[in-house]
């Protein structure tokens, strides 16, 4: 069966939605390679245009014209300095903060 949802795609539209579900259910490009018996390069190709079909929609769709308007963001980690062994991002009791602030 042609894939209607990828131009010149060599693989079949019931594997291309089942890839989908598993991008859906937040799974690695590795993991889905693994299921699908798929190549881990060709998936994270499949998941790339995927991403970005998402920001051109959700930017057409937006209310805000992000070319008009400056917005800032920046993100934060709270929580205790070293959790033995681990450092950075990785400590387990952190907690992440992110804000976004629209100037004027």
């Amino acid at each position: 069966m042609k894939n209607k949802y990828i131009y010149r795609s060599k693989i079949s539209e019931a594997k291309f939605r089942e890839i989908l579900r598993l991008f859906l259910l937040d799974l690695t490009a590795t993991q889905v390679a693994k299921i699908t018996h798929i190549s881990r390069n060709s998936i994270n190709i499949i998941f790339a245009k995927i991403r970005n079909r998402i920001f051109e929609i959700s930017i057409n769709s937006s209310p805000i014209e992000p070319e008009k308007e400056e917005f800032e963001a920046d993100e934060s980690y709270f929580g205790p300095r070293r959790v033995h062994g681990k450092r950075g991002r990785g400590a387990g009791s952190k907690t992440i903060v992110f804000g976004i602030y629209k100037r004027d």
